[in-house]
């Protein structure tokens, strides 16, 4: 195979320290050299050192955990880096240790065989830890809420079935009145906002149960911790909103397309950046995301078409989002939705128009245009197309002429 880079290096990332591998090559002949440094800032600055004196010209690193950050940041300045998945670069069984690593890993990279991952710019990935930390935010709060739930039931109080949000203005206000030690359900529906529709016979007799102090201290407890996490999530948000605006216009040409709201056009510009000259095709960033079948097949038979983890992140934003726009009447996306979930279901159909979703958002940000609806009877317009076209050429194939004239 023909060598590509003459001069490369190889490293096997490691939480304390990084061994390095130095592949030379002079004609037929190659050369290795290897050196382990810790991973403190001194350590990595003497990396960069001895890789600059051997003029090696790109390095690959496997990306461990977050460990390779470091290494990244240090060395990003002297010279090409490529960031590889693991799972592509798995070394042959046997005689497995950490300079063979390195040695592969510069091997693979000499003869142009390591697929570089998708790192995004420093504002890029500073606005992604941002967002990642606010959706795990959420999600502490949702375990929160459950776990009042839990309380409650403990206790016997039903509110969860008259109250679609126990966190809402009168789920809220009966749980603070249950803390303070009030148990009488006429008393505790009183508090019930005046908009809420649940009757008020079946909301007293939900409210009858058998609330203990033990019960009321865990209600407090996680009332405290949730009024915390909604306070961090504010803090979050307000340093978002600042990250965002050196992209502000392409949050903006993201809003304009179905299901997508601030908080998801800023996951995605988080996730994929503003840039899609890093993706050579949309289809390029489906398969990315893992929106798309894998291509798994033996023997001339397909034996998988699961689709892969891909980008969790942005993948479970664009099906929340998904679920948003395909219940908008007279969309593209509510008719690719109904379409397809009565052949392959709602779960694979609803990943479809996630596929869509993202494909689109590719040219959007691409072409700096806003999206533009195909509107709900687009796949019945295209299908009659479709089927005249074939109808025609049959007519044809049998010698017969015909002069197609559209009705009134």
């Amino acid at each position: 195979m023909e060598v590509l880079y003459a001069r490369c290096a190889g490293l096997d990332v490691h939480a304390t320290n990084v061994v390095a591998c130095v592949r030379i090559a002079a004609g037929a002949k190659v050369t290795y050299e290897h050196r382990t440094v810790p991973t403190t800032t001194r350590g990595l600055l003497e990396l960069a050192e001895w890789l600059t004196a051997h003029a090696c010209t790109h390095v690959a690193l496997e990306a461990t955990g977050v460990y390779w950050k470091p290494v990244w940041h240090v060395l990003e300045d002297h010279c090409t880096l490529v960031l590889a998945n693991a799972m592509h670069i798995r070394n042959i069984p046997g005689r497995k240790s950490d300079k063979n690593d390195a040695m592969w890993i510069a091997d693979l990279l000499a003869l142009g065989l390591i697929r570089s991952s998708f790192v995004p710019p420093a504002p890029i990935q500073d606005l992604r830890d941002l967002t990642r930390t606010r959706k795990q935010l959420v999600r502490e709060m949702a375990r929160h809420t459950q776990r009042i739930q839990k309380t409650l039931e403990d206790a016997n109080i039903k509110l969860t079935e008259v109250v679609s949000d126990i966190l809402g203005v009168s789920g809220r206000a009966i749980l603070l009145a249950l803390v303070a030690g009030e148990t009488d359900p006429e008393r505790l529906a009183d508090l019930a906002h005046r908009r809420l529709q649940t009757p008020r016979a079946q909301l007293v007799e939900a409210l009858h149960g058998r609330v203990t102090a033990h019960h009321r201290f865990m209600i407090q407890l996680h009332l405290t911790q949730i009024a915390a996490l909604e306070t961090a999530v504010a803090d979050v948000e307000a340093r978002i909103h600042e990250a965002l605006a050196p992209f502000r216009a392409a949050v903006s040409l993201l809003m304009t397309m179905p299901g997508v709201s601030a908080t998801a056009a800023a996951v995605i510009v988080a996730e994929i950046g503003d840039d899609m000259s890093t993706f050579p095709t949309a289809g390029h960033l489906v398969s990315w995301a893992g929106l798309c079948p894998r291509l798994d097949e033996s023997a001339g038979k397909r034996r998988s078409t699961r689709t892969r983890s891909g980008a969790p992140w942005l993948k479970t934003t664009l099906v929340q989002g998904a679920w948003a726009a395909a219940r908008k009447k007279d969309s593209y996306f509510h008719a690719q939705f109904l379409r397809l979930k009565s052949r392959r279901g709602p779960k694979k159909a609803i990943l479809a128009v996630a596929a869509s979703m993202l494909t689109d958002v590719y040219y959007m940000l691409r072409d700096g245009v806003e999206f533009h609806d195909l509107g709900g009877q687009h796949f019945v317009q295209r299908d009659k197309e479709h089927l005249t076209k074939r109808l025609l050429a049959r007519l044809r194939d049998l010698g017969v002429d015909v002069e197609v004239k559209h009705a009134a």
